[in-house]
């Protein structure tokens, strides 16, 4: 019962503080909506995705530093508490968002590379000027333009794309590809999806998801619209030439670590982002240009001193006992 007990108690605990902290993250993301909107793109997808992940690692280094070994150290092996339906059926539910998360994980890393695969043995390589990735052009339907891999990236770019797109409208589409791959959004793309199973508990949490992939789409614009106002306005125009060139009611399905362009015809926001691109060409590029990084790096810097502070003070003896005082009033309310 001790061993059992221990791993409900640890299940039940991560559910409950990764589903209040993502709740506070997402209400708290609500309030920031204005100051958000005064950030840089990229400045405002760093913050976005912290608050988004932040939860889950917050519950992991809750359970590792504190729960584990104040249970390990304080309670007797020979407990007679036992396991209540309540405290059962949380532990049930988090381990159905752990296995959902694992299973995401493990299908999304297949996903990615049957497509790879896939697409080498329809591609040939090329060299692009300015392209430090492997670059290929591919043989397909839909117009490609897309990074594979969040370690190892790869652009392909289908074959029509390359030879409908002008050389000018061709660099800014690519130039907006780098700016995902400067801010590794495959790789950050492929752990939100990992910890998205725990949003089917708490929805809430999805509308961290949506803002994120609308900050970084901007982001990757931005990236692309510094060059010059001529790359601003070729991009916008590429975004036009290979929206008008998916076919009609088509969509293409990309796994997590693959940086699409445009994924259908009715993407989200291409008429906002050809917009915005169009005001980018009229301002002035050094104001495009990120927000300081202390500002930019402010929620990687809490979520670290948090890390930190956890793993100094859970050192104390009386941190350990009072953690499992805690945990066993927990446990008497479940009962």
């Amino acid at each position: 019962m001790y061993t059992f007990l221990g791993i409900t108690l640890v299940l039940a605990l991560l559910l409950t503080i990764n589903a209040t902290a993502t709740m506070v993250s997402a209400a708290f993301g609500r309030l920031c909506k204005p100051l958000l909107r005064k950030c840089s793109a990229r400045t405002r997808a760093e913050i976005l995705f912290v608050m988004r992940i932040g939860p889950p690692v917050i519950a992991i280094v809750a359970i590792a530093a504190f729960m584990i070994p104040s249970y390990l150290t304080y309670e007797p092996h020979a407990t007679d508490e036992t396991v209540s339906w309540k405290l059962g059926t949380l532990a049930t539910l988090s381990a159905i968002g752990v296995g959902l998360a694992i299973s995401r994980g493990i299908r999304s890393w297949f996903a990615t590379r049957s497509l790879l695969k896939k697409w080498l043995v329809a591609s040939t390589r090329i060299k692009l000027e300015s392209i430090h990735v492997p670059t290929y052009v591919l043989d397909h339907s839909f117009p490609i333009i897309a990074v594979v891999g969040a370690f190892r990236p790869r652009l392909f770019i289908a074959n029509h794309v390359l030879e409908s797109l002008s050389e000018e409208e061709l660099a800014a589409a690519i130039a907006h590809e780098y700016g995902h791959l400067a801010a590794r959004d495959n790789f950050k793309r492929s752990v939100m999806r990992v910890s998205r199973a725990a949003l089917l508990l708490i929805p809430c949490g999805r509308s961290l998801d949506r803002a994120w992939s609308e900050a970084s789409e901007s982001a990757a614009d931005e990236h692309a619209a510094q060059q010059s106002s001529f790359v601003a306005l070729n991009l916008a125009s590429a975004l036009v030439r290979i929206a008008r060139m998916i076919p009609k009611g088509q969509r293409q399905v990309i796994p997590a670590s693959v940086s699409a362009f445009l994924a259908g015809e009715d993407s989200p926001g291409v008429k906002v982002r050809v917009r915005r691109l169009v005001e980018l060409a009229t301002a002035d590029p050094r104001l495009l240009a990120s927000n300081a990084s202390i500002v930019r790096f402010v929620p990687w810097l809490v979520l670290t001193l948090i890390v930190v502070i956890s793993v100094t003070i859970e050192s104390r003896p009386q941190v350990l006992a009072t953690v499992h005082e805690f945990v066993e009033h927990v446990v008497a309310v479940l009962s």
